[in-house]
């Protein structure tokens, strides 16, 4: 019961703000990054779940959902930060755990303005402060984007590195495609992956908003025996 109604909580604190407010950071993926940041001066908050299916055929198996509020403003029209909190509901055949996880602190940085070079740039770094068991970790996106009429490309080349380990970088992306079929939805394709732990997936996704808020819906399939089977995640964004 403890775990249903932490759940509930933090569903709320998305939900609450809805109808309240103009659109602002819309989003066409929930994986992969555009080149896109918050206008100067403008703020939203936004709400993932994922939930993380290791082997959906056998019985008893680890579940996850990954829950996160994200706080994010612009400091000037290219340069955002944001901050989230975080929390991990793990269930298996004989637990039943819900447990907060850490923060993490964001920024990213527009190279330029839309179309000005051959590709838009733009360039994201991340600090995970863990909690507990969880160990910090450093992240830092290179995101290759263009739009070509209604459609929408992007790249993330993506490194990421336990502060504490002495290992290299880990190496992953990020990849998606998308059509506008209007100003209120997109539908598209995406694609992630480790290159360090051969990990690999791909999937659809939907992108839908009004003139207070914007949800995007994806789902991932494993491609190969080291990937989860499935992956899915669900963006709520209110700008305001």
């Amino acid at each position: 019961m403890k775990h249903a109604k932490a759940r509930l909580f933090v569903l709320l604190i998305a939900a609450g703000l809805l109808g309240t407010v103009a659109q602002a950071d819309r989003r066409s993926f929930v994986w992969t990054y555009e080149y896109l940041t918050m206008p100067e001066g403008a703020s939203e908050v936004e709400y993932y779940l994922t939930h993380k299916v290791p082997d959906m055929h056998k019985h008893g198996d680890k579940n996850t959902w990954d829950h996160a509020v994200e706080y994010e403003y612009g400091l000037s029209d290219r340069w955002d930060i944001a901050i989230y909190q975080t929390w991990r509901h793990t269930e298996t055949s004989t637990d039943d755990d819900f447990n907060y996880t850490g923060s993490k602190f964001r920024t990213r940085y527009r190279i330029g303005e839309k179309n000005q070079y051959p590709v838009d740039i733009l360039l994201y770094a991340e600090y995970i402060l863990g909690d507990g068991d969880y160990s910090d970790k450093i992240e830092a996106k290179l995101i290759l984007a263009k739009d070509i009429g209604k459609w929408n490309v992007a790249y993330n080349q993506i490194y990421e590195k336990e502060v504490s380990d002495g290992d290299d970088f880990e190496h992953a992306y990020a990849a998606g495609l998308s059509y506008e079929f209007s100003p209120r939805f997109k539908l598209g394709l995406e694609s992630t992956g480790n290159y360090t732990d051969d990990k690999y997936y791909i999937g659809p996704t939907a992108s839908w908003a009004s003139e207070k808020y914007w949800v995007n819906l994806g789902a991932l399939r494993g491609l190969n025996d080291r990937s989860d089977d499935l992956k899915f995640r669900l963006i709520i964004g209110i700008p305001f």
